[in-house]
């Protein structure tokens, strides 16, 4: 009986280990034009965010030691404070210290992949996290929309950068200095070329 009683318990145990290692998973992911370093150049700063999320109104960042960590001024009131956690070329990952959203134990990674289409990238956002003071839906469902409204931010940053430089590109073709230098030398220059040669020819002019 003792031995049931001890196989129970370590049966229930078990069961609640399992329940608080199953943590929730939210990812997002876009398709933007350019290469993951163009984008990246302009939304991968820790701090970008408040340039390309829609409910960020401010950050600062902060140094603690070698750890860096990021607050967050959510519009409407509010604030997140986040904790660098790694970096690389194209990405980063954070985790939340301090929030008024409904997670604990909140781990992510923000991070660009080269598209199989030409000059295109793919904008990944996912994260791992548990519900707190929530049921698990409801916290997903937030976590959601908040990668949405951000993935969606990048992709918008992205095409602006990106029809800037064709601008800029086309810009240089139609109108660069030597061109212009060329067309002027040609009005100023081939009539008198051109009587020079006939000179030389004795053509009467």
């Amino acid at each position: 009986m003792r031995v049931m009683k001890l196989a129970l318990i370590a049966f229930v145990a078990l069961l609640f280990d399992s329940a608080s290692a199953s943590a929730i998973t939210v990812k997002k992911r876009t398709e933007a034009p350019g290469l993951p370093p163009q984008i990246w150049e302009i939304v991968g700063d820790f701090c970008a965010i408040k340039t390309w999320h829609p409910v960020v109104e401010d950050c600062v960042q902060t140094k603690e030691g070698d750890v860096v960590f990021r607050t967050l001024s959510l519009k409407g009131g509010g604030t997140i404070k986040e904790k660098l956690t790694a970096t690389e070329d194209n990405g980063y990952s954070y985790e939340i210290i301090e929030s008024p959203l409904p997670v604990k134990n909140y781990k992510a990674r923000l991070w660009l992949e080269v598209d199989d289409e030409p000059d295109r990238s793919v904008i990944f956002w996912q994260s791992d996290f548990d519900a707190n003071g929530a049921s698990d839906d409801d916290a997903k469902k937030k976590i959601t929309q908040v990668f949405a409204a951000g993935v969606k931010g990048i992709k918008q940053k992205a095409i602006a950068a990106y029809d800037a430089r064709e601008a800029a590109a086309q810009k240089t073709l139609t109108s660069s200095p030597w061109r212009d230098e060329v067309r002027r030398w040609n009005v100023a220059e081939r009539p008198r070329v051109v009587e020079a040669n006939r000179a030389l020819q004795g053509v009467d002019t």
